[in-house]
């Protein structure tokens, strides 16, 4: 039996920071051991850090270790910075927190008990244990992720869109679900940015919304449902401007959306990494438009 340990970790929240997952495969010999967890409210490099801590604490003497991840932050802290910034107190040159330190003076006190060689694998690159732990990390988050409550008294909007270049020739798609009935528009523009074709996606859409109904909007885009659900408050009570003072990006499309969204009873799903029939016609639509 070998006496070299290999491990596989990853880790990620959805969207970011957001609900988070974490997995690790730990391998000695023949034996082979899966750890997963994860939390409500976190990001996707604790989550990284997560998956490696719990790893090595899973190790009860030390040992010598093969250790992959596709994160670079971990890597590269782990090898390059975790000694600098206890010798620093913690503190960047600047003086302020090293962010996630907790976990890094966890990791480090963990990684110093054994011999580890870090390995960096890319992600989604076909490598099987990689592939392996991103599945399991996915899975974890899922678990805690509040399930859709496709309410049968709803409209469903699907959205898609897609931009090549940025800028660039860019397209968007939309399905309608009313009653089983299914309906498809798209539409797109020689120079723009992903960005404005997912808000463009959405404002079309709601546009086919009477004034009053009800709607599920389905997107997998981080940007569009964080702006809709969280930011776009923020904006209007700024004038349409940042915390630093610079103008929202978008802000002619977040005007038109917000205006829409008030005129009908609009409830934003986060879809991505989740499977939906209705976006499954929205990206046919859109492969051909």
């Amino acid at each position: 039996m070998s006496d070299v340990v290999v491990i596989y970790t990853d880790g990620g929240a959805d969207p970011n920071p957001g609900i988070g997952g974490w997995a690790a495969l730990l391998r000695y010999g023949d034996k082979e051991k899966v750890l997963t967890g994860n939390h409500p409210k976190t990001t996707n490099n604790r989550m990284e850090l997560q998956a490696a801590i719990e790893a090595l604490r899973a190790l009860r003497r030390p040992c010598d270790v093969e250790f992959h991840t596709d994160s670079q932050y971990v890597r590269r802290g782990i090898t390059e910075g975790v000694e600098k910034w206890a010798a620093a107190g913690w503190k960047t040159k600047s003086g302020r927190p090293i962010p996630n330190a907790d976990l890094w003076q966890e990791l480090r006190v963990l990684a110093n008990r054994h011999t580890i060689n870090w390995h960096w694998v890319q992600g989604h690159s076909g490598d099987p244990a990689n592939e392996r732990v991103d599945q399991l990390a996915r899975q974890a988050r899922l678990e805690i992720t509040p399930r859709v409550d496709l309410s049968m008294d709803a409209l469903r909007l699907y959205l898609r869109a897609s931009c090549k270049g940025n800028p660039g020739p860019g397209v968007w798609a939309v399905k309608l679900e009313s009653r089983g009935e299914w309906s498809g528009y798209s539409g797109g523009e020689r120079a723009t940015t992903n960005n404005r074709m997912e808000l463009m996606a959405a404002i079309e859409g709601l546009r086919l919304i009477s004034t009053g109904d009800r709607v599920q909007v389905f997107t997998t885009s981080d940007y569009l449902y964080q702006g809709a659900t969280r930011w776009v408050q923020g904006w209007i009570a700024g004038g349409w401007h940042k915390k630093d003072g610079q103008p929202v990006a978008n802000a002619d499309l977040w005007r038109v959306l917000v205006e829409l969204s008030s005129q009908r009873q609009v409830e934003w799903v986060n879809a991505k990494g989740q499977r939906f029939e209705g976006l499954e016609r929205a990206g046919e639509l859109l492969a051909i438009a």
